[in-house]
Parts: C-alpha cells; structure tokens; sequence
C-alpha cells in the first residue's frame, strides 16, 4: 500500500490527557477550594470510579439514567457537556461550582501532553508529502490544543464528532474525514486505540493501526513503531 494519507485519532492516540489527581489539584485551585489530603485522596478514587474525567478509563457502573446521554455523548457539545458532568456530580463534591470547573478543566491546553513521539512523526509526515487529519469523537473545539502544543501546523483538516453529529465507528465520520484530505479511503491509513470506534474506518477501506491507550510515559514510541513513514521505526 501506497500511504497517501493518515488520519489520527485524539485522545489515547496523540495526546494523553492529565492523571485524575492534576486535574483535580487543578480545579481546585481555580476555585480557590482547599481540601484535606484525606478528602483529596477521596475524592479523586470516586471521580476515577465513575468516569468523570474525558479522555480517563469509562465509568465502572454506568447509572441507568445517564446511559442514553452517554451513548450520544460525542454528537454535540451539550451530550458531552451533559453526561461528564452528570457523571461527576455522582461525587459530592465540597463547592458546586467545582462540577463545571472540572470540565473547563479537561477542555484546556494545559490538561493534555503529546505522546513523544507525535511531533516526530506528524513532521516526517508532512516531509515525506503524505497529507494528515484528525478524527475525533469528542465534544468540544481541539484545535486550541494543537496550536498550544505547536501540532497545529502538521495537521491539515479536523473532522469533530460535535460539529457534525456523527460519531466513530460510523464510516460518514471516515468519510468525511479522507474527503477532507481530497484521498481514497484505499490510500489512507487510519491510527487510533479504539478497535471498535477507529475500527470502523476499514469498512470504509482504509488500512487501520492501533496504538494502546497508555500514559504518556509508558508509551514513547507507539506512533514511530507503526510504519507510517519510511526510515522513521
């Protein structure tokens, strides 16, 4: 196969957000709330245990109520605000101006790390002439992100699930996505850590390379690993 194209998922793939304790330690401090080390410790394994944080292992026990919004969660900006703040809510928090900061929170820059290697490959990408994207189930405008992290000059086209209220695994997402990079799904690869939601890409026809969803520090070299660019393994 010829690559022509790669298109990458967000979270889990290019970048990791931040553990629960930072993100936590840091919505606190914007509300100027202080806790006990006690109840910090308390309440980050609660907001771990039920899913809270976007981008962090789904909720445990996902509540009955919660599970329509949850299946939506990535077709508009009010889903997803909905359902990580519903989720978060199950925790009871010491100042109710907290649910709404922590979601602000994970929306942020400073809330997300590139894996290492990203820069390195989108950049012998963009050298080697082979046209990039990002296709993402997500609910909120990440660009921001890239810009903030100097990705956003490797990436040429976003396809967000919010912003047009389809989400991965349905191939129109795909679709939209290569037709946004002027490609055949056939000369496009697809990279995500998702089997089920980025897998949906090889009914469509591209080639499909998965990534495991690891902390920052544990995965240095996933992207550089997959073959995408030749003389970068």
């Amino acid at each position: 196969m010829q690559i022509k194209g790669v298109l990458f998922d967000f979270s889990g793939t290019l970048f990791r957000v931040e553990p629960v304790r930072s993100w936590l330690r840091a919505a606190l401090a914007e509300r100027g709330v202080t806790v006990g080390a006690a109840d910090f410790e308390r309440y980050a394994d609660e907001l771990e245990a039920v899913g809270a944080l976007p981008g962090s292992p789904p909720p445990r026990q996902l509540p009955a109520g919660l599970a329509a919004a949850w299946a939506a969660r990535d077709q508009s900006a009010e889903l997803h605000r909905e359902a990580y703040t519903a989720l978060a809510r199950q925790v009871d928090l010491p100042d109710p101006g907290l649910y709404d900061a922590l979601y602000e929170r994970h929306r942020s820059p400073a809330a997300w790390r590139p894996y290492p290697d990203a820069a390195e490959v989108l950049g012998a990408l963009r050298a080697a002439g082979i046209r990039t994207g990002v296709v993402s189930n997500i609910g909120w405008d990440l660009r921001p992100v890239f810009r903030a992290h100097g990705l956003d000059s490797l990436i040429e086209s976003y396809v967000l699930s919010y912003e047009h209220g389809i989400q991965k695994p349905d191939t129109r997402i795909f679709h939209m996505a290569c037709t946004s990079l002027g490609l055949d799904p056939a000369d496009t690869v697809m990279v995500g850590d998702d089997r089920k939601a980025d897998g949906g890409a090889a009914e469509l026809g591209c080639d499909v390379r998965f990534v495991r969803h690891l902390p920052v520090e544990e995965r240095p070299d996933g992207l550089r690993t997959l073959g995408l660019v030749q003389g970068v393994a």
